[in-house]
């Protein structure tokens, strides 16, 4: 797995002077070192996280966003949900993978899985901010499969949009 950290920090549990200089200046914060300590773990009986990614963990509510390199979601995604699962079970919280550098749709659908996606539209307000209005489809009186507060938050802290969720049925 590649990281902002070396390999012998995550190993050791010790970190380095380049290693600790991160977490001092605020580059890598505890939920980072955590999750990449997992996922170093779980390398040893999935060996294809040895390809990912793995930039940052954005902690909202009951909710952890893990953001990964280009390609790598199928990775994380892989062996039936088992890498998710264990995730979760360690962390307490559900887990949602989103992939680093692409564009807003893509990082909409990734954040909005498994709901579809009809629309997306920026709504400019009267103080010179704007608003991302995502229209979903779901089916009638169905639950949501992951918590809306946290998603906005997540949205908020990755990408600095403000999002307006509305549904169709």
């Amino acid at each position: 797995m590649k990281t902002e950290l070396c390999s012998f920090c995550l190993k050791s549990g010790m970190l380095c002077q380049k290693c600790s200089a991160k977490v001092k200046a605020g580059e890598i914060s505890d939920l980072d070192l955590k999750i990449a300590r997992s996922l170093l773990l779980l390398e040893e009986k999935y060996p294809s996280l040895q390809n990912v990614c793995f930039f940052k963990a954005v902690d909202a509510n009951r909710t952890i966003a893990l953001i990964v390199g280009h390609g790598d979601v199928p990775r994380l995604l892989g062996y039936g949900g088992k890498i998710i699962k264990s995730l979760s079970e360690e962390t307490g919280k559900s887990i949602r993978i989103l992939e680093n550098g692409v564009d807003d749709r893509k990082f909409l659908e990734d954040l909005f899985t498994p709901l579809n996606i009809l629309t997306i539209n920026t709504i400019w307000l009267p103080d010179g901010t704007t608003e991302t209005r995502v229209i979903l489809r779901r089916k009638r009186g169905a639950q949501l499969p992951f918590d809306l507060a946290a998603i906005k938050q997540i949205a908020r802290t990755v990408r600095k949009m403000s999002l307006r969720v509305e549904f169709a049925d």
